[in-house]
């Protein structure tokens, strides 16, 4: 299968056209009500759908889901130009422009040779440092002046680990994580107040992200992974009981872990 600049430009320009008439004076009275933020959770869901069409494999599902998310990028844009702030096609020059500076070792006349992903991730670092070094604002320069806060918290967290462990600070070794992970339990484990015990959890949570990175591990899709295999257990559990006209809160807390264990077998 082989694409051509010509048919995705036809099509880019077919999706700005719809996008034009849906928001125009005799177009569709949701689309026209719509602003920026009261879109912002169906692009969320959106970008989340992409997710679960990646983690299960679905090709056709994935092209839907890419489809729905493209079309919350024109959407935004859309709403942008009419409100004279920038235009689509400024969105992909911006980001052509970007890239292209972020990988001199592709697009520069004289650009060095990259050949690890390690050093294409260090080169990119530095470009991004390069361009923050440039703007002006208040304070000094931080490395966690392009993290982004709204992230869901286990993404948020990693980028603020990576962002630490780039300049030095972290353990060298996993193993000085995990006795981290001890020390944290502990303190969990004797925390008096719910605030209390609740500021130590996050610590340890914290801690756990920080040993994800160690082990190459992103924790949102460990963690995403982890809850779908345990949905799946339970709905085996689910369809067992079913089969006696019965529900989980039917059983027994005995019956239900032989059933968890009875679902896990399954899966070797």
């Amino acid at each position: 299968m082989k694409n051509s600049p010509a048919a995705t430009g036809a099509a880019m320009a077919a999706l700005e056209a719809l996008m034009a008439r849906l928001r125009s004076e005799d177009g569709c009275p949701w689309d026209k009500a719509q602003t920026p933020a009261s879109l912002l959770p169906y692009t969320i869901e959106e970008a989340f759908e992409v997710v679960e069409a990646v983690e299960t494999g679905n090709s056709n599902g994935l092209k839907d889901e890419l489809g729905d998310l493209l079309f919350h990028v024109v959407f935004h844009s859309r709403i942008a130009e009419e409100e004279d702030r920038f235009t689509l096609a400024e969105v992909i020059e911006g980001i052509v422009t970007k890239m292209t500076r972020r990988h001199p070792h592709v697009f520069a006349a004289d650009g060095e040779s990259l050949r690890r992903p390690e050093q294409v991730v260090e080169r990119w670092e530095e470009i991004k440092r390069q361009e923050k070094s440039g703007r002006s604002g208040p304070g000094p320069a931080s490395v966690f002046d392009d993290v982004n806060s709204r992230l869901p918290a286990l993404l948020w967290a990693a980028k603020v680990q990576r962002k630490m462990s780039q300049v030095g600070f972290d353990w060298s070794e996993p193993e000085g994580v995990m006795e981290k992970i001890r020390e944290e339990l502990e303190e969990v484990r004797q925390a008096e107040t719910p605030d209390h015990r609740e500021e130590e959890l996050g610590d340890l949570l914290l801690t756990i992200v920080n040993l994800a990175s160690h082990y190459r591990i992103n924790p949102e899709i460990a963690l995403r992974r982890a809850t779908r295999k345990a949905q799946e257990r339970f709905r085996y559990m689910e369809s067992r009981l079913h089969d006696t006209q019965r529900t989980p809160a039917d059983a027994s807390l005995e019956e239900l872990e032989e059933l968890w264990q009875e679902s896990k077998r399954r899966e070797k």
